[in-house]
């Protein structure tokens, strides 16, 4: 009995040590995630700041008022108004804290590289892929995303790829669905003719 009772602590501690040793070995070769860039474009601040002034000075204080009309009318409890504008205003106020805290985080790029046929961070990117289709974008930060119309985050996979590459450049990126080469055929840092991305308006 007494030996069976050490043969089966031996065994565990074996295997407590290849679970430590697989763990380690897990952890050394599991890759560091990317930092976040934390850049926006002028027009992506100009935005952030229109929308925040517009529920500050506008949205919630409309709001604020309806609440204070709605609780007036009698049973809180029962009145559907009054409910609704408080969940309103605190979902103004959560969007209005995270604004504040977007605007006091991101660092505005508002100066091309002096290297124009360089891809750098808000620029507008022609490319042809293996099929010898043509794909638009524009590199833009997490704040600012739109990818209906083109504007990939700078932490993306194909904007890290294309990131101090040049115009005629060919350019391998690994995406979810494999490797993909593409070309660079244009670099520009004006707005060209193809964005139709319309301007975000709060009114």
């Amino acid at each position: 009995m007494l030996w069976k009772s050490l043969k089966g602590r031996v065994q565990v501690m074996y295997a407590l040590k290849l679970l430590t040793r697989c763990c380690n070995t897990m952890t050394e070769h599991k890759k560091p995630l990317p930092r976040r860039a934390h850049l926006i474009t002028p027009g992506g601040m100009k935005a952030l700041e229109d929308e925040h002034d517009f529920l500050w000075r506008r949205e919630r204080p409309k709001v604020t008022q309806e609440v204070s009309d709605a609780a007036k009318l009698g049973d809180r409890s029962e009145n559907a108004e009054y409910i609704y504008g408080k969940k309103r205003l605190r979902q103004i106020d959560s969007r209005l804290r995270f604004l504040g805290k977007r605007i006091e985080a991101v660092t505005v790029v508002d100066r091309p590289p002096a290297d124009l046929d360089k891809v750098f961070f808000g620029a507008w990117i022609e490319l042809e892929d293996e099929e010898g289709e043509m794909l638009r974008y524009r590199i833009v930060g997490e704040d600012e995303i739109d990818l209906p119309h083109g504007y990939i985050s700078v932490d993306a996979p194909l904007a890290r790829g294309l990131i101090g590459k040049f115009v005629d450049d060919e350019v391998t990126v690994r995406l979810p669905k494999g490797e993909t080469t593409y070309c660079i055929v244009s670099v520009q840092y004006e707005r060209p003719e193809w964005d139709l991305r319309p301007m975000p308006e709060f009114s």
